[in-house]
């Protein structure tokens, strides 16, 4: 009955539409750790402490074979439609939905890959709901794989939310608990009007739709104070691009409050800067991004730390990729890598303080082949290398742990079929 009341709607409104993809592979993960310890290890206070009858533990692997979805393209259903209001306005919607096609567990349950409201015309879009952040869309656009299964780029694994490591253990909410990273709900979004001669735009501000307390009463204590959330969960961001023939180069930029304490005048940040390009010379098509985000703390009043231990943390990352059209196929490669920055000036323990930053590497290579405009087959292999304690993984598969072993690699594969309607 609910496929006969849609099937209504579009034929009485030809503007409304039902679209989607439906894609599922069969794909592998496997995760490495090893004991790194060499007879090494630390005390309570951070020093190291040789022990000359350590036996070195060896290696531990984690691994997964699954049918999995959303290997090339995510799987979606969605309803979006238009009406023309006249003298070049139009208002439209957009409804999309996650599903899930290897268990069918997820449906049209909600809408949280987007779900607007807009109003259009010469002054350009004004689009209210949950959508897409402008800092995410380098990482996609500009990445061949278009963040999508196991060659996603590490500019994207890392700050989105598959980030556990030993200086960011908040994997969950992404890097320093930033739940905006890709998406942002109860947001407001303006779009430059498409006829600037290849100049476009955007900038949004998300309410965090926290609830904010103002008062001298005595009676709301410093612990009330102290848990209160008033700007968590806040977006603000643009981005300005120019696409022209072959080329098309964006910058944007985006700050995210992701803590506030009241009473202490603390508030958290994660700002995020990205730079992508990409230039389509026919026989390759080449990309490349640089992306900083900076996980920074703010105080109301400025306190001297002599350990400098809240200077923030930076993740700095770089991707080069390339697609190269062969016949009815596409190949499709790329290289990413992300550097952690504790922003350690100075350490009163040496030990205890001073670590290398963590740092991992990707190499990504897959190929596409096109049985027609809306269904293709495809194959992608990937492997991350992780150096001083980096956790970076091709999947949501975690490393083992045990502190005993320090995550090395990550490899994975999908082999799947895609589908859009």
């Amino acid at each position: 009955m609910a496929a006969l009341a849609v099937a209504g709607v579009a034929s009485a409104q030809s503007s409304v539409t039902l679209f989607g993809v439906v894609d599922a592979s069969i794909s592998g993960y496997s995760n490495s750790s090893r004991d790194l310890n060499n007879g090494v290890t630390r005390n309570a206070n951070g020093l190291p402490v040789i022990d000359p009858f350590y036996v070195n533990q060896g290696s531990v692997k984690t691994s997964k074979r699954a049918l999995a979805s959303s290997g090339y393209n995510g799987s979606r259903l969605g309803f979006r439609g238009t009406e023309d209001l006249g003298g070049g306005l139009a208002a439209s919607f957009w409804l999309e939905a996650p599903i899930s096609n290897d268990d069918g567990a997820t449906g049209v349950s909600s809408f949280k890959r987007r779900s607007t409201v807009s109003l259009s015309g010469g002054f350009g879009e004004l689009r209210l709901g949950r959508d897409y952040t402008p800092t995410f869309w380098n990482d996609t656009v500009f990445d061949p794989f278009g963040t999508n299964g196991v060659g996603t780029n590490l500019i994207n694994t890392a700050n989105g939310y598959n980030t556990k490591s030993r200086f960011d253990p908040t994997a969950a909410g992404g890097f320093g608990g930033n739940t905006n990273y890709d998406r942002a709900s109860n947001s407001i979004g303006y779009f430059l009007p498409p006829n600037l001669g290849g100049f476009y735009g955007q900038v949004m501000y998300a309410f965090n739709e926290q609830t904010k307390f103002k008062s001298n009463s005595a009676a709301l204590t410093n612990a009330f104070y102290k848990d209160n959330t008033a700007r968590a969960g806040r977006y603000v961001g643009g981005r300005f691009g120019y696409a022209n023939g072959p080329l098309d180069v964006a910058v944007a930029y985006g700050s995210s409050t992701t803590g506030d304490q009241y009473q202490a005048g603390i508030t958290s940040k994660v700002n995020t800067f990205n730079l992508g390009a990409s230039y389509d010379f026919g026989p390759v098509k080449l990309f490349g991004e640089y992306s900083k985000a900076k996980n920074k703390v703010d105080y109301e009043t400025q306190q001297f730390d002599i350990l400098g231990r809240d200077n923030g943390t930076d993740l700095t990352g770089y991707l080069l990729g390339v697609t190269v059209p062969v016949g009815a196929g596409l190949i499709r490669a790329s290289y990413s890598a992300v550097k952690y920055d504790r922003n350690q000036k100075f350490a009163f323990n040496q030990f205890a303080f001073n670590k290398a930053d963590e740092k991992a590497n990707k190499l990504a290579l897959g190929y596409v082949h096109n049985l027609s405009k809306r269904t293709a087959l495809y194959a992608t292999i990937a492997r991350v290398s992780n150096k001083n304690g980096a956790a970076l993984s091709t999947s949501n598969l975690l490393f083992s742990n045990n502190t005993t072993f320090t995550p090395k690699t990550s490899t994975g594969y999908d082999f799947g079929i895609r589908h859009a309607f």
